[in-house]
């Protein structure tokens, strides 16, 4: 279906690890989404081909978010934390990701 190859190397660099929040959590029970930290240079479609990949799961549809790092104050020094980019995957009906289970 899609014509862009992505390289399994690069893919496997794209996700950084799932968001594990309180917002995260009731995103997933009421919209059936997962919640990802990406590199800050990852397509929607590289984030669907890593999850599709990764976890042997379909994807109906990807949005990402860029969140600004909060500034924050060190004595009299400014200083500011990195900003972050996440994904939120919606599964296609009766598809889940199960973090707790081991991986096999």
């Amino acid at each position: 279906m899609n014509a862009i190859k992505h390289s399994e190397e690069r893919l496997m660099k794209v996700l950084l690890a799932p968001v594990i929040s309180e917002k995260a959590t009731m995103v997933a029970e009421k919209n059936e989404q997962v919640v990802f930290r990406i590199a800050p240079d990852a397509t929607k479609l590289e984030v669907k081909a890593a999850v599709e990949l990764l976890f042997k799961v379909q994807v109906e549809s990807v949005q990402v978010a860029n969140r600004q790092g909060k500034q924050k104050r060190s004595g009299k020094s400014m200083g500011r934390r990195n900003h972050t980019r996440r994904a939120f995957v919606c599964l296609k009906p009766g598809q889940e990701i199960n973090f707790t289970e081991e991986a096999k």
